[in-house]
């Protein structure tokens, strides 16, 4: 009896996606934006006294944060809700493991904060992020003294290298306090390595003086969400000159605050509206947010839908025709999967540019979506810094995501269009949307 191929394993185990029968007309509740609740554990876990978090994301990305804090010991509980988070700051301690799973938010911005703590603190991770790169913020570190240092199987690129290492997994020497000063890095695959350094910074004895020296600055809003949220909580900071970050040491006041709903984990839902036809409303929209997905109502109008904002909810309606785009995501480049998406189905050709560091994330962004979206008969091709997507007629399959939870949620609004698309994995989803299954079924 012959065995089934690992191909046949993942159809079996595929969620069948559903098609749309009809216009929508749904609204949807988006849990808390992954970006700000990470943000603001790490501020809470470094701040002046208790504080709380109401509306935070629980999921796989959120509940790793959590857990990391809690091995360098900080007290995390849940309220009446698991929404509800109070975070009671303690001597970070050393001599502990972090999982960081698949999360660029804890791989990033915790070495700052391990730096603190008073002895080593080992990361690591799942296998696909033992290739997201981790070097610049690593050697900023060891720039300011930190002592980083390889562990026995570290990647092979770090053979014979000198300085830190590139990648998980990798020690950080904590020693219970940190100088600080002035230090280089270089962002360009990452706007997490500037974000990362400055939530810590205002811990370090003497602040800290940060420039970026790469060629490109990739989701300058979530720096600017970074620098805003630092500000709110009584932090001094100076970016009034591009590409540098002055951070004057200082307490964290610890907040009550609220946490907004996820803006990019909208937009796959949203985008259904110009899909399916019909209307789907996502409400808690605020009116001014650092979110890079505040940029979701705007792109779906050029691509046809339209948008109002009424008393907070946001509302999408399409009539299922839609445009090819020519757009830069370089500010916004988490919005790419979803948009890649739309262009395979508009009706004409599309560009999405100023994403070449998606190379760097879950995944390679770029290679997947041009390869699932060819392998269900589209047209997708890889430029320097983005794609280039021409509509054909598509055709089922099995959509594969590579443990990218942004590449399953665009299988799934292809899956509206287009019969018998299978999604393989649908359960990484979970790393930033809980529950997203059943959240999609019921917007149909």
């Amino acid at each position: 009896m012959t065995s089934p191929s690992p191909a046949d394993l993942a159809a079996a185990s595929a969620w069948e996606a559903p098609l749309a029968s009809g216009p929508l007309d749904a609204s949807v509740e988006i849990p808390g934006s992954k970006s700000l609740t990470n943000r603001l554990l790490v501020l809470a876990a470094l701040a002046d006294g208790p504080g709380v978090l109401r509306g935070a994301l629980r999921s796989r990305d959120a509940d790793l944060m959590i857990g990391a804090l809690r091995s360098l010991g900080v007290r995390i509980e849940e309220g009446d809700a698991p929404s509800t988070l109070h975070v009671t700051p303690g001597p970070l301690t050393g001599d502990v493991d972090i999982d960081c799973g698949l999360a660029g938010t804890v791989m990033r911005f915790l070495p700052p904060v391990a730096a603190l703590a008073a002895g080593p603190v080992r990361f690591d991770g799942d296998p696909h992020a033992r290739v997201r790169p981790m070097r610049p913020v690593l050697a900023a570190l060891a720039a300011l003294g930190v002592e980083i240092t390889r562990t026995d199987d570290a990647g092979p690129d770090d053979a014979g290298r000198a300085g830190p290492p590139s990648h998980l997994p990798f020690t950080v020497g904590g020693r219970g306090g940190l100088r600080g000063g002035q230090v280089d890095v270089d962002a360009s695959a990452s706007s997490q390595f500037v974000s990362g350094l400055l939530l810590a910074a205002a811990r370090f004895d003497e602040g800290l003086s940060l420039r970026h020296i790469g060629t490109t600055l990739p989701s300058v809003p979530h720096i600017e969400m970074t620098v805003a949220t630092l500000r709110e909580v009584g932090v001094v900071v100076d970016d009034s000159r591009d590409g540098i970050w002055v951070v004057e040491p200082g307490p964290i006041a610890a907040r009550d605050v609220r946490v907004e709903p996820d803006l990019s984990n909208a937009a796959p839902f949203l985008a259904a509206a110009l899909v399916a036809g019909g209307s789907v409303s996502v409400p808690g929209w605020p009116t001014t947010t650092t979110q890079p997905g505040a940029l979701v109502p705007g792109l779906l109008e050029r691509m046809g839908g339209t948008a109002s904002l009424s008393d907070g909810v946001l509302t999408v309606t399409g009539d299922g025709t839609i445009h090819g785009i020519d757009v830069d995501l370089h500010a916004a480049g988490e919005l790419a999967p979803t948009f890649a998406a739309l262009a395979a189905l508009a009706d004409s050709p599309s560009r999405l540019r100023g994403i070449a560091h998606l190379r760097g994330h879950e995944t390679d962004r770029l290679a997947a979506l041009a390869t699932e979206i060819t392998r269900l008969g589209g047209q997708a091709e890889e430029t320097r810094d983005g794609l280039v997507i021409t509509p054909r007629p598509l055709h089922g399959g099995l959509w594969h995501t590579y443990a990218d939870h942004r590449m399953a949620t665009s299988g799934a609004l292809l899956a509206l269009a287009t019969p018998d698309v299978l999604v393989e994995d649908v359960e990484t989803t979970a790393k930033t949307l809980p529950d997203f299954t059943s959240l999609w079924q019921a917007i149909l």
